[in-house]
């Protein structure tokens, strides 16, 4: 569902929150072998991250990625995945028809459009810091 970019964006804002929550800076090589995701790739889906004012970035020595702790409750996924994708995950084809809207429906587009829904409610609804809740307690993953 969400583009491979996207997927790792996420995970990057989750371990990159988690650090920070310690105090720490993450550096792009760490953060790339935490989500298992090239250091060239990682790097630029972390300057989208930056320029849209949800990571932070300090260079040199100490320097790193991180996010305020304060910041972190504030911030909802549907903020990563428009920072990494833009509208592109609400808008389209279903089944990638050029032309498809509901005027001339596909076969799936009136269930489409509330897959759609649910999931824009749910990336907008979920904080950044309740995925973290969720790893402290040991709940869930970033890792197998």
């Amino acid at each position: 569902m969400f583009s491979k970019a996207c997927e790792y964006g996420i995970r990057a804002a989750i371990f990159i929150a988690l650090q920070s929550l310690q105090g720490r800076r993450v550096s792009l090589k760490s953060i790339a072998a935490e989500i298992n995701s090239p250091e060239a790739f990682t790097a630029k889906i972390l300057q989208q991250l930056v320029r849209s004012g949800l990571v932070e970035s300090l260079r040199g020595p100490g320097g790193g990625f991180s996010i305020p702790g304060d910041r972190i409750a504030q911030i909802r996924l549907s903020e990563i995945v428009y920072a990494i994708d833009g509208d592109k995950l609400y808008e389209g084809c279903g089944l990638g028809l050029e032309q498809c809207d509901a005027r001339y429906p596909c076969p799936l587009h009136d269930k489409f459009v509330e897959v759609r829904r649910d999931l824009r409610n749910m990336l907008e609804q979920t904080s950044l810091d309740e995925l973290l809740t969720g790893l402290e307690v040991g709940l869930t993953y970033l890792r197998r």
